[in-house]
């Protein structure tokens, strides 16, 4: 067990939330808020940011600085560690430091660490089929990095620091504007008349949707009491059996068939020294090569089910989200008529 302790019994618990103006960062944060925790966000530019979420209680400071985090973390039981550098610039040089300054804070004040995580740990060895216990053999710099930032964070647990890394595959919804769905199958602004598909015909993929990856840390860290000191979990996600599905539910949404064009890789090679996220997308080109798929065997046996959003009700609010279609009008109120 964690043994985290509330200083405050009686209070509402709180969550420190670094990179709540993200994709995941920010639904783990309104839904952390929406159960009852009170939810500081650290920014750069918190004023900024308070305007456009004033549920959160919004601290000028940068992850970067180990006191900035520190003076945010105090009495927190939960950090979410949600964070990356803007475009992924400097991404390499950043994260470590980042991450180094969330285990101090975290062992300071005992509150367990919420990690996303993801499948660049790991290199064919691994493939197809993965589970939590694989062995993280990765094959790119990314994924190098990736590797190490969950080493440290397992040896923070050893040394009492309470940790929770839920892994999922590529991310799409509305919040997920640096991902293989927003940059990589459809353009953004405007309507789907053609999708890319990265991958070759019958390669099967792994997709997330956010809301549902966020639901899903939020049900475990519901049951923090029960996790162990070190606890990861795999999502199974939307499995698009042979690279297909994804885009006939994009079909199905917009009301027509879309055209499909293969990837330009190459674009992504051309830019590269150029456009640091054309370097990383095109560094994990080798999980388009191969079906990959993670296991979520041991989250549901630990949670029962595994939350998911039906596939076309996702595909909509992920065009919406990225102003490719318009979004599905509310539910009109009731009308009632009042006798006189």
């Amino acid at each position: 067990m964690s043994g985290l302790s509330n200083s405050n019994p009686g209070l509402k618990p709180i969550a420190l939330v670094l990179g709540a103006t993200g994709g995941i960062g920010g639904h783990v944060a309104r839904g952390l808020a929406a159960r009852g925790w009170t939810v500081r966000a650290l920014n750069r530019k918190a004023g900024e940011a308070a305007t456009r979420e004033p549920r959160f209680h919004w601290l000028q400071g940068d992850a970067m600085n180990a006191a900035d985090v520190r003076r945010a973390a105090q009495d927190a039981r939960l950090i979410v560690h949600a964070v990356n550098p803007p475009g992924y610039k400097d991404w390499e040089k950043l994260v470590l430091p980042m991450l180094d300054n969330t285990i101090a804070a975290a062992r300071a004040v005992g509150a367990r660490i919420l990690l996303p995580g993801t499948v660049y740990n790991y290199g064919p060895d691994a493939f197809p089929e993965i589970t939590e216990e694989s062995p993280q053999n990765p094959v790119t710099r990314k994924g190098a990095i990736r590797v190490e930032l969950e080493r440290r964070l397992e040896a923070a647990s050893n040394e009492g620091v309470p940790v929770l890394i839920v892994r999922a595959g590529d991310y799409f919804g509305p919040g997920a504007a640096n991902s293989w769905f927003a940059q990589g199958l459809v353009k953004p602004g405007k309507p789907v008349r053609s999708v890319s598909r990265p991958s070759a015909e019958g390669i099967g993929h792994q997709w997330a949707y956010l809301p549902d990856v966020a639901e899903t840390m939020l049900r475990l860290i519901d049951r923090e009491g029960e996790l162990p000191r070190f606890a990861r979990f795999q999502m199974r996600g939307f499995w698009d059996r042979d690279g297909s599905e994804m885009i006939a539910a994009i079909g199905r949404v917009v009301g027509q068939k879309p055209k499909v064009k293969a990837f330009p890789w190459w674009l992504l090679k051309l830019g590269s020294p150029f456009v640091p996220i054309f370097r990383e997308l095109g560094e994990i080109r080798y999980l388009w090569n191969v079906p990959v798929r993670m296991s979520n065997d041991k989250l549901r046996a630990f949670l029962g089910e595994e939350p998911s959003t039906p596939i076309d009700e996702a595909i909509r609010a992920a065009l919406a989200d990225l102003h490719c279609i318009e979004p599905k009008p509310a539910k009109a109120a009731k009308q009632v008529a009042l006798l006189t």
